[in-house]
């Protein structure tokens, strides 16, 4: 199935002129972009890696990231947008990704254009595709989006393939991210940011922003110690825990955590 799927994105890449295109890959380190990346190195493109972070973001997975660019021989930028994200979200109700997305596009469509590149790459899966979204009016093969709205091309090589073959072309490839073992935000196995578990809608603030970092933090080395998946929200204290996984005990431990917190706040 891979190498089936690498001849797909070299005969589109062939088709559509990428071969003489400059990629900049928005590359988070989790699933969908790690392959995504690798997909697109491997179909013989010119492809490089953007890592948008703060300093709320997760250190442990952006050092698996630059590892996995070293590794594939891709150059890797890293932005760091934490005062970029504090002017656009602070003062604003959540959920935090919609004002951290507006952020990144906006600073990966600068960082191309002064940087020579002349496509931008997502991850996103099938499971990502919304219908009426901006992306996904685009009249020809969604796979090569041109809006002029969006003011640079945006090639998503996996936006006809559905999670569940993500995740079997990832074991294929080998691809084994860093986890965090958080509960995440949809059913499928969703990693990312500490900061989406502010509390929808809550004003967000800087502290916010630390205690759902911190707090996360602590409660990630108990998920990572048992193999669950836990995480929670700030500042109503909502634990969230994989069902089938997170017993009584587990429980207790991320309570006494969660508790000192609970006590800080009052």
């Amino acid at each position: 199935m891979l190498h089936e799927t690498v001849r797909e994105i070299k005969q589109f890449a062939d088709k559509n002129g990428l071969q003489k295109k400059r990629i900049l890959m928005m590359f988070s380190g989790g699933k969908d972009s790690s392959l995504a990346l690798y997909l697109i190195k491997k179909a013989g493109l010119d492809i490089s890696a953007l890592t948008f972070f703060h300093r709320w973001s997760w250190k442990e997975t952006l050092r698996w990231a630059m590892k996995f660019t070293a590794k594939l021989e891709v150059k890797h930028y890293l932005v760091d947008i934490t005062e970029a994200l504090l002017r656009e979200a602070t003062g604003r109700k959540g959920p935090i990704c919609i004002h951290c997305k507006k952020v990144m596009m906006r600073n990966a469509y600068w960082f191309a254009r002064f940087n020579g590149f002349d496509i931008l790459a997502k991850g996103d899966n099938a499971n990502d595709k919304i219908i009426g979204a901006l992306l996904d009016q685009w009249p020809g093969d969604i796979r090569l989006t041109e809006i002029p709205r969006i003011g640079i091309p945006i090639f998503r090589p996996l936006i006809k393939h559905r999670a569940e073959i993500v995740e079997l072309l990832t074991e294929e490839a080998g691809i084994r991210p860093y986890r965090m073992f958080e509960y995440g935000r949809r059913k499928q196995w969703r990693e990312g940011c500490p900061l989406q578990y502010i509390d929808r809608e809550r004003i967000i603030t800087p502290e916010l922003m630390d205690i759902a970092y911190s707090l996360n933090y602590e409660i990630s080395k108990i998920a990572r110690k048992y193999k669950t998946r836990l995480s929670v929200r700030v500042p109503s204290f909502e634990m969230m825990c994989q069902s089938y996984s997170c017993d009584e005990n587990i429980l207790k431990e991320a309570e006494r955590v969660v508790s000192t917190y609970r006590k800080a706040e009052k």
